[in-house]
């Protein structure tokens, strides 16, 4: 194998952003070589009626890739429900590679750490309006990060009535990653070592390490 292609699945649009962050963490682990795929499955992605095992055949079908990453936040739920439903609709896949991607509560909570990519983001790099972002430590006891994130894009892109108005800060939250270099501070976070931890094990158990 010249080059490791995976595929990630999202219950949303939004959750592209964490593309960067599973591509960084494969590099830290020994995957130099790196080809990413988001399954963009257009509106069946958020469709209640459409189940996640559809979209996980689905993503294979149309992404074919050696290792899928399958999102969902945790929301009410515990992590180990989630991972349940996530490895019940991947049953069937064979011998592929599936790992779990299960923030706590939301993906949002893990673009809280970096207040330059998000000036960045919003567009205004030099701007200088404080965003009184929260302590890393407590960013997953938050209980609606995404509207911690916006808040602090509308803030930090120093726009006020009409302009900010038309100010899409959804489309801005998925550019903030863009910014990070180095996501090694979310490593203190508990969901995110479980997953860096699972991956590792993938690797291991594989023998995957690409120059």
């Amino acid at each position: 194998m010249s080059e490791l292609r995976y595929t990630l699945v999202t219950e949303g649009s939004s959750d592209v952003a964490l593309i960067p962050i599973l591509t960084w963490l494969l590099r830290e682990n020994g995957i130099q070589l790196v080809q990413a795929e988001w399954a963009d499955l257009g509106e069946s992605r958020v469709s209640e009626r459409v189940s996640l095992s559809w979209k996980v055949r689905e993503a294979v079908r149309l992404y074919p890739c050696d290792l899928l990453f399958v999102h969902r936040d945790a929301d009410r739920a515990s992590v180990d429900t989630r991972k349940r439903e996530i490895y019940t609709a991947a049953d069937g896949l064979g011998s592929l590679p599936v790992i779990c991607v299960i923030p706590v509560r939301m993906q949002e909570a893990w673009l809280l750490f970096d207040e330059e990519a998000i000036r960045h983001a919003a567009g205004n790099g030099n701007g200088r309006m404080p965003l009184n972002l929260p302590p890393l430590r407590q960013v997953e006891r938050l209980p609606d990060p995404k509207t911690v994130l916006h808040d602090c894009l509308k803030t930090a892109s120093n726009l006020s009535g009409r302009r900010l108005k038309k100010f899409n800060v959804s489309q801005r939250a998925r550019r903030v990653t863009e910014f990070i270099e180095d996501f090694s501070l979310l490593r203190n976070l508990p969901a995110f070592a479980t997953l860096e931890q699972d991956l590792q094990e993938i690797i291991e158990s594989n023998g995957w390490r690409l120059a």
